[in-house]
């Protein structure tokens, strides 16, 4: 039958991503798209649909999986929990375009295993690095990703290939400044999504030293920002004042950045905590700054509270307390050594102190649990509080943590205390995943990978922000995961159940979704592991058509599209407002 579908999904509940009531109808598939929503004809395959919904597949624009696309294609576990379209290359840290030289390779190789928690056997053994163009980076991965994945152009990236070793510590010349333009229109012609930038206080190399984009003059910055705007389908992403309000300066930068692209600027990351109201009003007040001077600045916001787990080997956000970052910077053994005199342990204890906001929080060493010990010794610590810790043995709480740590050679994994639980941040939370300036993300899927668990979003937010708490709709909750980043970045055809549009669906039961118990699993290349956590509730994921995931199956397919600027986005001018529901 030449009317004959490819796949049929039948006896659902249609919730088709623009925030309408659900309905009952079968959907209709043919060709990698949707043909058909309501009665429609017989097709190859079926799948039973009955008392589950139907959904545009989930959008997660702020992930880095610019590397683990290589030795994990399926982009788990996102796509098991629903993602059918990822955004990587964010913060700056693109692994594309290199210089072709390979002390510049092994740069990045280093920065992203101290700023991402990639580990770096993995990225030593899993990843070619034959590439110099953002172009030959494409075209590697090209055909062989399970979901759709487009990247930005990290300018950390663009400044060490021009740069060189020159990139931390100072300023670019005219030229430099003019040789990263031409290599990030060269990247953006090839498909990059945009530019991506740090400013972060947390965001430092392997050598302890601030990221290459953190040197840059905003004249760097604004000269590249209309770079991107020559360009179709593009926006920017930037990383600015971690854990505190903004400062002038840094709204500054966002707007006029925007406003030399004439494109939106999102940032990372609004979270929710009812102590600090105030911080994140006057966080979320940067869209406001932004529009008033004819910019668009976005705010990610977090989809749960987010509890994070470090080392003082990592030592990622440990850095970014007051006073801790010229020891944490230090090579292993001078850093035990720093770390192990009372003068120094009394000044960081000290500084920690006099910390404000949720640094201030942080520094609470008593709160700290301890998840993972590496001596045997130390295994009947796991799950306690450093401040139980310290009454047992009759010491500071600072002695008793740092002397765990360095007990095990500063690889014990400890967790601060995680706010944000109580219902008043649940309802700030909600009220943001609605909120026109945002879009929920930030899951940083691809990194930290032992460190934190947003990977899983959006089974996250369905289960809490609509099931447990009853703070959004269903359809709301859906709608803000699907159609509202969909036009926010320009996706062409995505995001919708629509006949004509891309056939990324979902189906999931609504009454089960969230997300299983966190658990390690040693599955990255050279033995590493990372933190890993299975759905729960969902059925069937779809990417262009094709089945990827039944249940808990990963069928072996990969259909995923690499997205290019231009091709796969649309331009979505500044000034163009949000979309409603319908």
């Amino acid at each position: 039958m030449t009317d004959m579908l490819d796949l049929a999904i039948r006896g659902g509940s249609v919730i088709d991503g623009t925030g309408s009531p659900a309905r009952r109808a079968d959907v209709g598939i043919r060709d990698g798209r949707i043909v058909a929503i309501g009665e429609v004809p017989p097709a190859r395959e079926d799948i039973d649909a009955t008392g589950l919904v139907v959904a545009p597949g989930f959008i997660d624009v702020h992930t880095h999986y610019d590397a683990q696309i290589f030795w994990d294609p399926a982009l788990t576990p996102s796509s098991n929990h629903g993602v059918t379209t990822v955004i990587g290359g964010n913060c700056g840290f693109s692994i594309a375009p290199l210089s072709g030289k390979p002390d510049d390779a092994r740069y990045m190789m280093r920065m992203l295993s101290r700023v991402e928690g990639m580990p770096l056997e993995s990225l030593e053994q899993g990843v070619p690095w034959s590439w110099t163009s953002f172009a030959d980076y494409l075209g590697l991965i090209e055909g062989k990703a399970g979901i759709n994945a487009g990247f930005m152009v990290g300018h950390s990236a663009l400044r060490r290939a021009v740069m060189g070793s020159r990139a931390v510590g100072e300023l670019a010349t005219q030229d430099e400044i003019a040789e990263m333009g031409r290599l990030l229109a060269e990247s953006l012609a090839a498909g990059g999504l945009g530019l991506s930038t740090t400013l972060s206080v947390t965001h430092n190399d392997a050598d302890g030293q601030p990221v290459p984009s953190r040197h840059a003059a905003q004249e760097e910055m604004f000269a590249l920002a209309r770079v991107v705007g020559e360009y179709e389908g593009t926006w920017l992403e930037m990383v600015a004042d971690t854990g505190q309000p903004f400062s002038e300066k840094s709204k500054t930068i966002m707007t006029e950045m925007s406003r030399a692209s004439g494109r939106a600027l999102n940032w990372n990351l609004l979270a929710a905590n009812s102590r600090h109201k105030d911080l994140f009003d006057a966080q979320l007040s940067a869209s406001d700054y932004a529009a008033e001077r004819g910019g668009r600045v976005i705010a990610l916001a977090a989809p749960h509270p987010i509890g994070v787990v470090l080392s003082f080997e990592a030592g990622m956000v440990i850095d970014a307390i007051p006073g801790w970052a010229e020891v944490i910077g230090l090579p292993l053994p001078q850093r035990i050594m720093q770390l192990s005199d009372p003068a120094v342990r009394r000044r960081l204890n000290a500084t920690s102190a006099a910390a404000t906001g949720t640094f201030r929080e942080m520094a609470d060493w008593s709160a700290w649990t301890i998840v993972e010990t590496f001596e045997p010794a130390n295994k009947a610590l796991e799950g306690r509080t450093i401040g139980w810790l310290a009454s047992t043995l009759d010491k500071t709480p600072i002695d008793a943590m740092l002397d765990l740590a360095i007990s095990e050679n500063l690889r014990t994994r400890m967790q601060p205390p995680v706010h944000g639980r109580d219902r008043e941040s649940w309802e700030m939370r909600a009220g943001a995943w609605k909120d026109a300036r945002t879009v929920i993300g930030g899951s940083d899927a691809g990194a930290h990978l032992d460190m934190i668990d947003s990977f899983a979003f959006s089974t996250q937010v369905l289960a809490a922000g609509v099931r447990e708490h009853r703070l959004i709709g269903l359809e709301e909750a859906v709608h803000q995961m699907t159609q509202v980043p969909a036009r926010t970045f320009g996706l062409r055809d995505r995001g919708v159940l629509a006949p004509g549009y891309h056939a990324d669906v979902v189906v999931f039961d609504p009454e089960t979704i969230g997300c299983g118990p966190l658990h390690s699993r040693a599955d990255l290349p050279g033995g590493a592991a990372r933190l890993y956590a299975e759905p729960i509730g969902i059925a069937h994921v779809i990417v262009n058509g094709a089945p990827v995931h039944r249940g808990a199956h990963h069928t072996g397919r990969l259909p995923g599209k690499i997205l290019r600027s231009g091709v796969d986005t649309v331009t979505v001018p500044v000034g163009e407002p949000l979309p409603e529901p319908a």
